[in-house]
């Protein structure tokens, strides 16, 4: 397993669009969520032991704060042909035994991924109601043991987009495995 930290992509970047199926049927652009005040891009994938360490901590923070206009859209960019634990099929099946409560997308040519820079899973990426990057980081400082965590800098970031204030730029880069590129 390669360990490797996420590429920064500049603050203030526009989000970039995409049409992507999803586990549910549908295709999902980012229009599809204009009206939200914050959308969390994930990059993620079913197998990666860093993503399932904190799948169920992204699934609370769903819950807690979908009424108060945050989406997160997990999207899986891995090569099913070596990673057949991360085909669509298997994609599908994933939502329903984690009880994944947010939109999960397949991105077969991995040409989201590419254009965001995606360089691990998980790779965060935050937008603020402007659709604007605010926060590109990891999801808290303890991924292994959640009882540990210490500070949770994906809440803290939605918190002050939220309250419509700044972000710091510093930020502790996510790190997890790399995306399996075709």
């Amino acid at each position: 397993m390669v360990l490797l930290k996420s590429l920064q992509l500049p603050m203030g970047t526009n989000i970039i669009d995409f049409k992507l199926p999803g586990t549910d049927g549908k295709e999902y652009s980012p229009s599809n969520f204009a009206d939200k005040k914050a959308l969390v891009i994930i990059f993620m994938c079913n197998h990666c032991p860093y993503v399932k360490a904190i799948i169920d901590r992204l699934i609370t923070i769903q819950s807690d704060y979908a009424d108060k206009g945050v989406q997160i859209i997990g999207i899986n960019a891995n090569d099913a042909d070596d990673y057949p634990e991360d085909s669509f099929e298997a994609m599908k099946e994933w939502v329903e035994e984690a009880g994944i409560n947010f939109v999960y997308l397949r991105d077969e040519d991995q040409s989201v991924a590419k254009v965001y820079q995606a360089q691990c899973t998980p790779d965060i990426y935050v937008f603020d109601q402007n659709k604007k990057l605010a926060y590109h980081g990891r999801l808290d400082d303890n991924w292994q043991q959640p009882e540990n965590v210490t500070k949770s800098e994906l809440r803290e970031a939605l918190g002050l987009i939220l309250a419509d204030q700044p972000i710091s730029e510093t930020q502790h880069p996510s790190m997890g495995c790399s995306i399996k590129w075709k």
